[in-house]
């Protein structure tokens, strides 16, 4: 990695030093700024974030050694390399200096060509270790992605087909999409193939789940916040709009988002910027919004829950992933897949999967989808011994054969009432956990909550 690339925050309370190192630095391709007090440098560190920092011990105010350890123990800068630059000798100021979390030290009077030689070589170490963590990120993002395409987009259904196309119709475009579908269909596996499939795939695709926010935190959360703009804010925080700059923005269950947030995407969406929390400077971003919900916005809009300018603006590229249960014939091959999966990982023998079991598997309505049969089938390879998948009883919940093809006026909404009210009792109406009704109907905590007051599922008294 050149010099010239590279930005060196110099920390001094002497101007002459300063304007030796920046001549030094200088003359070899580095950029560099300057803070004059170990207090200036923190907050400096955090805004320009710089690939090293040369840190001088004996200051006013806060000295090195507290500099140091305050830099370390900010999320923006704690990844930042530093070498103490010291004029003491003693072997004990030195490892305190390491102690603190400096990579190294030079000693004044320093010679330029040992200063330069560890700077590049500090400098070139952590560009290394950035590239293998986004090695390890990529390869992460490949295997995740595999195991998804492995198993929710199995199958050659019309509606399946569809999705397929939809995805290479919008992948080359900017264009805003918003995928809708129940829990467990896939949604996350659409954006992040859209995502892979754009001109943005070198740079990040970064995730929010909305509905697990805090309410008070959303923006902060996704606008990010100034040191001291609320209580506990501490240091300035980036939000998820800043770090996906260049690339994809995801946000999942975004009917999940309180009015005032809302509010803000809006205007995210229409201008590209905003502001941080308790920050005066606008920021513009070049990201692509990507959304997911299990709503039906539209309802949510004329119920006033929702703002209708913001689901216009989402609604550019809508793509609707159908339900297991609409890809009936699908399932045989997600069955076989899955299990000869999940076999590998519990380091089981599968000798095959029954015809009873896919046929039972086929009739069973899947309220949560793609991922409660994932769940299904690593509880039946569980309880299997002879290497064939064949709990049916695991399909046998209370009435659910009954269930499976409403008639008259049993309606879905009547059907997936019923179903999560049975594994709830059978749970004891524990909703986290294990042994909980969420882990069994393959949702998360939040979401099976969302269902039951929906469909005003409660605890008899």
């Amino acid at each position: 990695m050149g010099a010239d690339t590279a930005t060196v925050l110099i920390v001094d309370d002497e101007p002459v030093n300063v304007d030796l190192l920046e001549q030094e630095l200088g003359a070899a391709g580095y950029r560099t700024v300057a803070a004059g007090s170990g207090e200036q440098a923190v907050v400096l560190a955090a805004q320009s974030q710089p690939d090293l920092i040369l840190l001088d011990v004996i200051m006013r105010g806060i000295d090195g050694y507290e500099t140091c350890r305050r830099l370390k123990a900010g999320e923006a800068t704690r990844a930042i390399p530093v070498i103490v630059l010291t004029a003491l000798t003693e072997t004990s100021e030195k490892v305190r200096a390491f102690r603190e979390g400096a990579v190294d030290y030079v000693t004044k009077p320093f010679e330029p060509e040992e200063l330069l030689a560890r700077v590049g070589t500090h400098i070139a170490l952590r560009r290394e270790i950035e590239a293998h963590g986004r090695s390890k990120a990529t390869i992460h993002l490949l295997v995740e992605e595999g195991r998804a395409e492995r198993d929710a987009f199995i199958g050659e259904s019309p509606a399946l087909q569809r999705v397929r196309e939809q995805i290479a119709q919008v992948a080359p475009t900017d264009s805003t999409v918003l995928i809708q579908g129940e829990t467990g269909t896939g949604k996350e596996l659409v954006a992040r193939a859209i995502h892979e499939k754009s001109a943005r795939r070198e740079r990040p695709l970064i995730k929010v789940n909305c509905a697990a926010l805090p309410r008070e935190l959303v923006e902060s959360e996704l606008f990010g916040h100034e040191r001291g703009a609320f209580t506990g804010a501490v240091q300035q925080r980036r939000g998820r709009f800043e770090l996906a700059d260049g690339g994809t923005l995801f946000l999942d269950e975004v009917g999940e988002l309180p009015p005032e947030a809302q509010a803000k995407l809006l205007r995210v969406l229409q201008e590209r910027e905003f502001e941080r929390i308790g920050g005066a400077h606008t920021m513009r971003v070049d990201v692509r919004v990507i959304t997911a919900t299990n709503r039906d916005l539209r309802a949510e809009v004329g119920a006033s829950r929702f703002r209708a300018d913001l689901y216009f603006r989402l609604d550019v590229f809508p793509i609707v992933v159908p339900p297991l249960r609409e890809r009936r014939d699908d399932i045989p091959r997600l069955l076989e897949h899955c299990a000869a999966r999940t076999a590998r990982k519990l380091g089981r023998t599968l000798e095959g999967v029954s015809p009873t079991f896919i046929e039972s598997a086929r009739a069973y309505p899947w309220p949560g989808n793609v991922r409660e049969l994932e769940n299904l089938v690593e509880r039946a390879l569980i309880m299997c011994r002879d290497g064939v998948l064949d709990a049916t009883e695991l399909f046998t919940v209370p009435g659910a054969r009954d269930r499976v093809e409403p008639e008259g006026c049993e309606t879905l909404e009547h059907v997936e009432r019923a179903h999560i009210r049975s594994v709830l009792e059978r749970s004891r109406w524990r909703i986290e956990g294990d042994d909980g009704a969420a882990r069994k109907l393959g949702l998360n905590p939040s979401t099976l909550r969302g269902r039951m007051r929906k469909l005003g599922i409660r605890k008899s008294p």
